[in-house]
C-alpha cells in the first residue's frame, strides 16, 4: 500500500521543473553538451549553435533537439544578440535541482546517499 502525500499547488511548479531538468539530464549527449557549454562559459568563450555542432559528431538538427531539451529543462539559457543566439549554462539550476532532490530525503547530504536509500 502506498501512502500518498497531498502535493500542494505551490509544490507542483517545483515538481514540474524537477521533471524537466531530470529529462534534460537523462541523455548522455545532453550532459556532454551541457558540460561543453559550461566549460566554454567558464573560459569566457562565446557559444553559438554552430560551435556546438562543430564540437560534436551529430547533425545540426540533432544538436538543436538536444539544445531545446536543455533550454526547457532550465540548464541552458539562449540569448539572441544580433543575428546569433548565444548559449549560457545555468549553474543555479543544477543547485536547485540537487536541492529539490534532497527534499525526497532531507537527511541526505549528497546524491550518493539518495541513491543508496532507493528501494
Amino acid at each position: 500500500m502506498r501512502i500518498r502525500k497531498n502535493v500542494s499547488a505551490s509544490n507542483s511548479g517545483e515538481i514540474e521543473q524537477l521533471a524537466k531538468t531530470a529529462d534534460a539530464l537523462a541523455h548522455p549527449v545532453r550532459v556532454k553538451i551541457f558540460r561543453y557549454i559550461l566549460a566554454c562559459n567558464s573560459e569566457r568563450k562565446p557559444v553559438r549553435n554552430k560551435d556546438v555542432v562543430a564540437a560534436f559528431p551529430f547533425a545540426q538538427a540533432t544538436i538543436s533537439q538536444h539544445m531545446n531539451k536543455l533550454i526547457i529543462g532550465g540548464l541552458v539559457e539562449a540569448r539572441p544578440e544580433g543575428a546569433s543566439v548565444y548559449y549560457y549554462a545555468n549553474i543555479g539550476m543544477i543547485g536547485r535541482h540537487i536541492q529539490q532532490l534532497r527534499t525526497f530525503d532531507p537527511e541526505a547530504s549528497d546524491i550518493a546517499s539518495l541513491h543508496r536509500n532507493l528501494p
